[in-house]
């Protein structure tokens, strides 16, 4: 009776090489949150602007829980906004700094999307969704030089 070599199959060293790898998605993923950030912040800097220049501007909201003074908003948003396009250009350099701030900053965009709902709804969903998706990107990547540690 001989025996036969046994079938190929997974070895456990190759799941060792596969853990250092990142997925296509989340590396494009990346690069798509540098970019959403960067769009993202400078978005953020016009909005400040036009609530700095000119209060009514967006329309009053009126038994809303959350009302602002359009102006400290504005000033809020040109702040934001400028980090935000900061990091965005960081994460298309992949600098860990801006991987940890841009998780940090698609959280603070998340929040302020939401009580923006009710001055522009449709746009606050849709950056709600990609700040979503940032947070998602920047926290399943993977950097090869991570894989050591």
């Amino acid at each position: 009776m001989t025996q036969q070599p046994a079938a190929p199959g997974p070895r456990p060293e190759d799941h060792a090489a596969d853990r250092g790898r990142t997925s296509p998605w989340v590396a494009g993923g990346t690069v798509f949150a540098g970019v959403v950030l960067l769009v993202a912040g400078l978005l953020d800097i016009l909005k400040g602007i036009s609530a700095l220049a000119s209060d009514t501007i967006y329309g009053r909201i009126g038994d809303y829980v959350y009302r602002f003074d359009l102006t400290t908003w504005g000033w809020v948003l040109l702040i934001v906004g400028i980090i935000a396009a900061a990091t965005g250009l960081g994460l298309l350099t992949d600098a860990l700094w801006a991987r940890v701030t841009g998780v940090f900053m698609a959280c603070i965009s998340l929040i302020a999307n939401f009580l923006w709902l009710p001055y522009q709804p449709l746009w606050a969903i849709i950056s709600i969704g990609l700040d979503a998706w940032v947070i998602w990107a920047l926290t399943a990547h993977r950097a090869s030089r991570t894989a050591a540690l």
